[in-house]
């Protein structure tokens, strides 16, 4: 088979359903981040002022959940760790200096990226669970005072730590050559798939 030839990699539902949770992330964290610190606030303005942010950032966040949990089971049956993915990593320094010879033979995803989805979920449940029980008007007078501050705290920690998910996802995308193209065009050529994802090249051949 030619190296240059295209295999599917994600149908165009899922490209859909990634890029929608991507604008509904992007969409919350500014309208988020505009109240997390005065010097952001400006932020709100993206969104008509201060009041129609705060009523449409958690209609965002509910939505990007939603999605998201859509989105991760699509792939779920790609994440479980399996011993060549604590194998591979064992040669990431290897990898990180493009020395791939030799490398275990693995899935759709490597280990970061399991472990990537993994922390998000996590996160993004924290995130919606705490911002219901500080939704106002909606739910936020149901619950003690008490609990709703507790409940700022893990918002705005899972939210950074979402957000700097986020900043891997892109820049790990953005470094390796021919990933955009997977999620935009839904195609990765033979080369890339053997070079990344053997094992996972070798499931989609044996298909065919």
């Amino acid at each position: 088979m030619s190296q240059n030839k295209m295999i599917q990699r994600y149908k165009a539902s899922e490209r859909f359903n990634h890029w929608f949770v991507a604008i509904c992330f992007i969409l919350a964290a500014l309208s988020g981040i505009g109240f997390f610190h005065p010097g952001f606030f400006w932020l709100t303005n993206l969104f008509g002022g201060s009041t129609w942010a705060r009523i449409l950032h958690p209609f965002f966040g509910v939505i990007m959940f939603l999605f998201f949990i859509v989105w991760v089971a699509r792939v779920w049956k790609y994440n479980h760790v399996t011993a060549a993915d604590w194998q591979w990593v064992k040669h990431l320094g290897d990898i990180l200096r493009s020395r791939t010879n030799n490398l275990p033979e693995i899935g759709k995803y490597n280990l970061g990226q399991k472990y990537l989805t993994r922390t998000l979920l996590v996160a993004i449940i924290l995130l919606l669970a705490s911002g219901i029980l500080i939704w106002q008007p909606w739910f936020a007078s149901v619950f003690p005072i008490e609990l709703r501050r507790m409940a700022v705290l893990i918002h705005a920690f899972s939210a950074f730590v979402a957000l700097m998910c986020f900043i891997v996802h892109v820049y790990a995308a953005y470094w390796t050559r021919g990933s955009i193209r997977a999620m935009t065009q839904g195609t990765v050529t033979v080369a890339w798939a053997k070079h990344h994802c053997m094992a996972w090249y070798k499931e989609m051949v044996s298909k065919n």
